[in-house]
């Protein structure tokens, strides 16, 4: 699609007149009706409230010309796993789970690739052909050409260490140690706990990002162990094969 095209059918689905954007996005009626008509495109601070205010990329807007793919991990972009700051604008240059709110996940590569590889098995490669891809790949990607000036000089790292020794520290009975923490989006963990009184409730929005992991059982026949938290709370649950009758074990604010 067009620029113009996409303008008009985000300004009509989301039931705006030209006078109603226009005073939204602080430009004349006029100035919209050259947008749809391919008169003119909206200026680059225009164009962010639009992101903002429609809940799309940049790029979506001026009608995808670019294939966008992560800096940090390489995988294709679209408008559900762009990746936001902390004022919830869209950075178009990472996925959610290798950025979070202004932090990056993944200061290690080789931690980057362990958690990948799982993912790349079930796409049909091996896990030594996923290995070698992503040693060859990853090097060529902006983040990590660019390590040291993206770096935050290990503190994000040092955060998560410090998470992980809380979360050890609960000595949840059964729970196999943790080691590691890595970045999940809400909307793939976001189980519903029944509580007392029959109801059952979500504790995660789907759109942000968190640290967790599970953990499999010792015996490899029991429930799995979830963990996830960020800078506010810790959550531990335990649940069946692919989330099946989750139980909530702890809900701790920070």
């Amino acid at each position: 699609m067009t620029t113009k095209d996409v303008l008009l059918e985000l300004r009509t689905k989301n039931g705006f007149s030209q006078d109603e954007l226009a005073e939204k996005v602080y430009v004349t009626r006029q100035a919209v009706s050259r947008w749809e008509n391919g008169d003119t495109i909206p200026n680059t601070e225009t164009l962010k409230l639009l992101s903002k205010l429609y809940d799309v990329s940049i790029n979506t807007l001026l009608g995808a010309p670019r294939q966008l793919v992560c800096q940090c991990c390489g995988m294709p972009l679209d408008d559900a796993v762009i990746s936001r700051e902390q004022d919830g604008t869209r950075n178009e240059e990472f996925c959610k789970w290798c950025y979070a709110d202004g932090s990056f996940t993944y200061n290690d590569m080789d931690e980057l690739i362990d958690v990948c590889i799982p993912h790349m098995t079930k796409e049909g490669f091996t896990e030594d052909q996923a290995r070698a891809y992503m040693k060859e790949n990853l090097p060529r990607l902006d983040y990590w050409k660019r390590f040291p000036e993206y770096s935050d000089g290990g503190k994000f790292e040092a955060f998560k260490k410090q998470l992980i020794d809380e979360i050890n520290g609960l000595h949840i009975p059964g729970m196999p140690k943790l080691e590691r923490l890595n970045a999940l989006v809400g909307a793939y963990v976001n189980l519903a706990y029944p509580l007392p009184g029959g109801i059952r409730v979500k504790f995660l929005e789907d759109g942000a990002t968190y640290l967790g992991n599970q953990l499999e059982p010792a015996d490899g026949l029991g429930r799995c162990f979830g963990v996830l938290a960020n800078r506010d709370f810790i959550l531990i649950s335990t649940y069946g094969a692919e989330g099946a009758n989750p139980e909530l074990l702890l809900f701790k604010k920070r």
